[in-house]
């Protein structure tokens, strides 16, 4: 574990060097800890792949003393066993077509049919390392290796809401329409952010993540339900 200091208010927790779903885990564990232990002094907690940041007031909370808390935190963190996936949200998914118009691309640049991407890409459980980007995106682990596809050369200036996409070695889903650079192969009637609902994010760090391939019919019924409010997300176990 490394602690180092990141502005006047702020320190970067480093628990690892690579992506890694443990130490990921452990990241998770840690920001946790200091939420429920430390957050009657005001600390922020921002999580992200092998790190964290804590955000804290040095008016009010000095730098020493958040480093001494931190890292007892951690030793206590670190002797806990690692947490199994929260849950596994199953996400239907329409391939290619309208919805994935970088299907096409992405099978040529692997060397693959355009059916055995869909089939690699939905095969992996995929854990959700965190969110960011814009409200709700979700940041997974997992893609098959084969499928890794360098982002455009020109991001889009619009790509709709529920988009599922890679980027490099990355996968995720646009939560809400907005410019990107990441190549699109489908798309989720399911949303991943409304901020009216008394749960914004569908997803949270440390779920599980699986596509499931659909039809454009099942796509239209599934978005009927989602528009009047009657359908909920599929969770296994």
């Amino acid at each position: 574990m490394r602690i180092r200091a990141q502005g006047e208010g702020g320190v970067v927790v480093e628990l690892g060097d690579a992506v890694d779903p443990a130490v990921n885990a452990r990241v998770h564990q840690l920001a946790r800890a200091i939420a429920r232990r430390l957050g009657d002094e005001d600390l922020e907690v921002v999580p992200s792949y092998r790190s964290l940041l804590v955000l804290h007031d040095p008016l009010r909370t000095p730098r020493e003393r958040v480093v001494e808390r931190v890292r007892a935190l951690a030793g206590e963190v670190e002797r806990e066993p690692s947490p199994a996936l929260r849950r596994v949200v199953r996400l239907p998914t329409r391939y290619g077509g309208v919805h994935g118009p970088d299907l096409a691309e992405v099978a040529r640049l692997s060397g693959l049919p355009e059916g055995e991407v869909v089939r690699r890409h939905a095969g992996p459980v995929y854990l959700v390392h965190f969110l960011g980007f814009t409200p709700g995106f979700p940041y997974l682990g997992g893609l098959d290796p084969r499928l890794a596809t360098p982002r455009l050369d020109s991001p889009r200036a619009r790509i709709p809401a529920g988009s599922v996409a890679i980027g490099g070695g990355q996968t995720g889903v646009y939560p809400v329409e907005s410019p990107g650079g990441w190549r699109i192969v489908g798309r989720t009637p399911l949303r991943l952010f409304d901020p009216r609902a008394p749960e914004p994010f569908l997803l949270a760090p440390g779920d599980g993540l699986r596509f499931v391939p659909i039809d454009d019919a099942a796509f239209d019924a599934i978005a009927a339900e989602v528009l009047a409010g009657r359908r909920a997300p599929e969770v296994e176990g």
